[in-house]
């Protein structure tokens, strides 16, 4: 039995199997009384739910009065014993109480490292402010150039304005191992010409020489006519008149974030890489104009090997020089500022590319884990992504990835961060062959790394202090407790994480399941199971659903009939309205039912047909599959229009009723012999019918407010492709149910029903209608009348006892009658 939110309190990941970093048994070694067998070992299931559901009733209203362990630089810190048994998250989740220690011993971790780094920088604000220091930087007179490599016995800066020779710019080093130079102005102008190509010349141990891009370089680029070329740092200095002003202020944070997932490089119709000012221009207005809220763009920053879907990062403060420079990258972001979409960032600090000449990855040469931003030996190296791993203890490993949040959110006003590969920052192994069952004892011991943690709760702190209004959210699929929760209640303090126990659900029916053995009570579990006070962004398709060797959602259901059988000027083949309809159905229901946000992957919304295949030695390096045909969508003769259309209306339901962002959830029904699923988020009421042939009339519902019921969304609309067999302008009135305020004598726990159609294969969403609704419509009439008496002659006002649709339908006929003669005021009425 799921509460009274329709959520389920505990567990929030189906057994899947994932990848992920080691740990750090030093520092837990040394607090000798902190006991680290972390108490109990039973398992934690299903037999607390309501356990936890009752003190989540009973604490919820304060935890207001708990220890404030560090939101901002402003917040109290615990600093006695007394402070650490307060933690909120324990009032939360009383569960998590036999892991005391373990997060006592995390926030205390986090709070001393927090005051280490005020005490030795001036506050985490300052701290993150590397990229003022560290780089190229313009002072007075000239160019400073600073560098962390501490195992380097001599350095010099190189590059197109000295020849690449060296000798006559040596460099000096601190006690920090921080190598320095400042190149003096020539003739009044800068030494290194702005867009000039610059490297970092270092000796190490064994006296050999090597050149690497330096770490904190803005922009990197490629000489396109040599195969396989490295990369070259390139300084990015442009003049005032070259820089782009940003115009437009970040747009309002959304009640609920409809996330568009989209790769800049891979959105161009033509096989080729897109820019991001053609991006900006044509790929965002669709995205607008489909009601999304906000665009996540992948990629972003540079990686020399483009197949990798830029998850194998060589430099970390550069734009990807594909698609254009930083200042078209800005051009993209205060476009869709202008448009009204906050824009994430899919930022990757679990791991770096592995790459040695043009990667971060080339300044760990002989060095120890301290010297280096990467742990050394196998601790320090991924061998599923045969990449490398950061030593988040190291200080300036903390001082780069925090300052590296920092530049994106101001130098080019990001809104937010995707987070990738949370999981494999959490624990020591990672998630290798590791399936998560939901245990606590999977997320609360040694295996989890808690200088990740740490690192993480101090990112999010920042993130949230430099913008409040920051969108942050976390790719984990082990379903950690408290990763959600605030840094406030020793949460990790992310804003919500991505569902991703969902698309696999789906994947699982589509491959392996019969439409006649669907389970209900499954899909519903599923799309529910999420812990309670921590934030899901639900999806049924991501971009991992559709790389090679995988199916869209769409391809899956209709394969090679995608081919031939997508005209409207022929009857749809079976297999192909099968597919349209539970598409649509398995979209809207997982937005609906699975989280507090939803997300799309660029071009799914329309069933783009095949799969992702970046060029490769595999294929040829085809671009033929690394793009969106947009094409398809736009050939009104195409039944592509269908899914895009119902995918505009969905988000266009969430911006008219809010129902992401309610926090009322109920499943009312799951009726496995029917195959029926009846729920209700926030005051509507879902109908979904995944039975393939049965339709049944008079289908009873259950809902918890009274009056009259109107259709809002049906997925068997004409203008989705269904085949219209919803009567749009029926009245649904409501019934008592049992007797109030006793839920087990009402019709399924719901005080009130109505009865629907209920077609095969159609998911409805009806709202209720309130009583203003009729009066605004009669009030509109009359005042356009009034206004436009000479125009009004040709119109008639309909009786006051007429109903609501036929009043509905006469203002259209107003609004069009008077068009001319009413001008905008006929034109402007809103319903």
């Amino acid at each position: 039995m799921i509460n009274c939110l329709g959520l389920n309190p505990l567990i929030s990941a189906s057994p899947t199997t994932i990848t992920h970093i080691s740990g750090n048994k030093q520092h837990l070694a040394t607090l000798k009384s902190i006991d680290l067998a972390l108490g109990n070992r039973n398992s934690h299931g299903h037999g607390l739910c309501f356990g936890l559901k009752r003190s989540i009733q009973e604490t919820v209203g304060s935890r207001s009065k708990g220890i404030a362990v560090m939101t901002d630089d402003k917040s109290t810190m615990p600093s006695t014993e007394e402070d650490l048994e307060n933690i909120g998250i324990f009032r939360i989740d009383p569960a998590l109480e036999p892991y005391k220690d373990h997060f006592k011993y995390r926030v205390k971790r986090y709070v001393d490292q927090k005051k280490l780094i005020e005490e030795y920088e001036g506050g985490l604000e300052e701290f993150s402010q590397g990229y003022l220091k560290f780089g190229f930087n313009r002072e007075e007179g000239g160019i400073v150039y600073r560098e962390w490599a501490p195992a380097a016995q001599e350095a010099q800066i190189i590059g197109d304005f000295n020849g690449w020779d060296g000798s006559n710019h040596q460099m000096e080093k601190n006690q920090f191992g921080v190598w320095s130079i400042k190149i003096p102005d020539a003739d009044g102008s800068p030494a290194i010409p702005h867009n000039s190509r610059v490297k970092f010349r270092f000796k190490h141990g064994d006296g050999v020489w090597v050149d690497r891009i330096p770490a904190w370089i803005t922009y990197a680029t490629v000489d396109p006519t040599r195969f396989a070329a490295p990369y070259d740092g390139v300084y990015w200095d442009p003049p005032l008149s070259e820089r782009h002003q940003f115009k437009y202020p970040r747009p309002p944070k959304p009640k609920a974030p409809r996330i568009y997932e989209a790769h800049v490089g891979m959105s161009s119709s033509e096989p080729r890489i897109n820019s991001y000012r053609e991006f900006a221009d044509e790929i965002l207005p669709r995205i607008r104009a489909n009601n999304y809220n906000t665009v996540q763009l992948m990629a972003v920053m540079e990686h020399s090997y483009y197949a990798s879907f830029g998850y194998h990062v060589t430099n970390f403060f550069a734009v990807s020089s594909r698609s254009g420079t930083p200042e078209d990258l800005k051009y993209l972001i205060d476009k869709a500022h202008s448009l009204g979409l906050q824009v994430l960032m899919d930022v990757i600090h679990s791991h770096a590319s592995n790459n040695v000449t043009d990667g971060l990855n080339g300044f760990d040469v002989g060095q120890t884990s301290q010297d280096s931003y990467f742990h050394t030996g196998d601790r320090g190296y991924h061998k599923l992504w045969d990449s490398r791993l950061f030593n988040y203890a190291n200080w300036e490993v903390l001082r780069f990835l925090l300052s590296n949040l920092r530049w994106w959110l101001e130098e080019f006003k990001f809104d937010g961060f995707r987070f990738d590969g949370v999981t494999s920052m959490l624990y020591h192994h990672h998630g290798i062959n590791i399936a998560f069952t939901g245990s606590y004892n999977e997320y609360f011991s040694e295996a989890t790394d808690v200088d990740a943690v740490v690192y993480l709760m101090l990112a999010n702190c920042l993130i949230h202090s430099i913008l409040p209004d920051a969108t942050v959210v976390a790719e984990d699929v082990s379903g950690m407790p408290g990763l959600g929760q605030p840094v406030s209640d020793g949460g990790v303090g992310f804003d919500c994480r991505l569902a991703m126990a969902i698309p696999d659900r789906w994947i699982d029916y589509l491959k392996n399941k019969n439409d006649s053995t669907w389970s209900m009570k499954e899909i519903s579990w599923s799309l529910t199971n999420r812990r309670y006070t921590e934030k899901c962004v639900s999806y049924a398709e991501s971009h991992d659903q559709a790389i090679v060797g995988d199916k869209t959602v769409a391809f899956l259901l209709m394969d090679k009939e995608m081919y031939s059988g997508m005209s409207c000027l022929a009857d749809a083949p079976p297999i192909v309205e099968r597919g349209i309809a539970l598409h649509k159905m398995i979209h809207l229901i997982t937005m609906a039912l699975g989280g507090e946000g939803y997300l799309n992957f660029m071009g799914n919304e329309f069933g783009h047909p095949e799969w992702i295949d970046f060029p490769r030695e595999g294929n040829g390096w085809s671009y033929e599959k690394c793009r969106r045909q947009w094409n398809l969508v736009d050939t009104d003769h195409l039944r592509y229009k269908f899914m895009n259309a119902f995918d505009r209306a969905m988000n266009l339901l969430d911006d008219k009723f809010s129902f992401l962002s309610s926090t009322k959830q109920i499943v009312s029904s799951t009726d496995d012999e029917n195959k029926v699923i009846v729920f209700e988020r926030g005051d509507l009421v879902f109908v979904f019918n995944f039975h393939p042939e049965n339709t049944y009339e008079g289908y009873k519902v259950g809902c918890d407010l009274p009056g009259k019921y109107k259709v809002a969304l049906d997925s068997d609309a004409w203008e989705f492709g269904g085949h219209g067999r919803m009567g749009h302008d029926v009245d649904h009135f409501t019934s008592p149910e049992g007797i109030p305020g006793i839920p087990e004598t009402n019709f399924n726990n719901r005080p009130n029903s109505f009865k629907v159609l209920s077609p095969a294969r159609t998911g409805v969403v009806y709202y209720r209608v309130e009583e203003s609704q009729e009066e605004d419509i009669n009030d509109s009439l009359v005042g356009v009348v009034e206004e436009t008496s000479a125009a009004a002659k040709v119109v008639e006002i309909p009786d006051e006892s007429a109903s609501i649709e036929s009043k509905a339908s006469n203002l259209d006929e107003v609004i069009e009658t008077l068009a001319v003669a009413a001008g905008e005021v006929a034109k402007n009425l809103i319903l």
